[in-house]
């Protein structure tokens, strides 16, 4: 992989309304140019979820032209070859993708759904201040790894170990 190139990225979760939003948003803005994020889900919602939008533009990150789409939608031909796809949700990553064009890099960076947080909205609020904030750290690292001068199963295992940092929604053995 050279220096002087765009990664494509794409985030999928089972509804396509808030985490991988989310995600989408920030690594547009904190990739500078070096990464390209998309966003979508195995069984999307079809709206994008308000506080979500809330969060980014408290955030300041972009919080508009954002939709609910399927992951049919990057399977197809014609469609943007992914370099990396990270799943931000339990259900996603057990479900059975698609094949993807160019046999991307891929990761489970599973957090909490805010979504399906009950309670105020003050409580809602901090369920999406707090996915943010972990989805923010995981992306931060993505763009702080040397991609280019890394071989790809030290890539993948990198990938993997960003997947488990804070606010990981499933806790897996460490490899002995």
């Amino acid at each position: 992989m050279t220096t002087d190139r765009t990664y494509n990225v794409l985030f999928l979760c089972t509804g396509n309304s808030a985490r991988s939003i989310l995600a989408e948003s920030i690594l547009n803005v904190e990739g500078k140019g070096r990464f390209k994020a998309y966003s979508a889900g195995s069984h999307p919602k079809g709206e994008v979820n308000p506080h979500a939008l809330k969060e980014l533009e408290s955030l300041g990150y972009p919080s508009t032209g954002f939709r609910s789409k399927s992951w049919d939608e990057f399977a197809r031909p014609g469609a943007p070859e992914m370099d990396f796809i990270f799943t931000v949700c339990d259900s996603a990553a057990g479900e059975a993708c698609p094949v993807w064009p160019g046999h991307p890099i891929t990761a489970h960076w599973g957090i909490e759904d805010p979504a399906i947080v009950e309670g105020s909205e003050m409580d809602k609020s901090r369920a999406f201040v707090q996915a943010a904030r972990y989805l923010k750290n995981r992306i931060i690292s993505l763009i702080n790894l040397p991609i280019a001068s890394i071989n790809k199963l030290t890539l993948e295992a990198q990938l993997r170990q960003i997947g488990s940092m804070e606010g990981a929604s499933i806790k897996r053995p460490k490899a002995s």
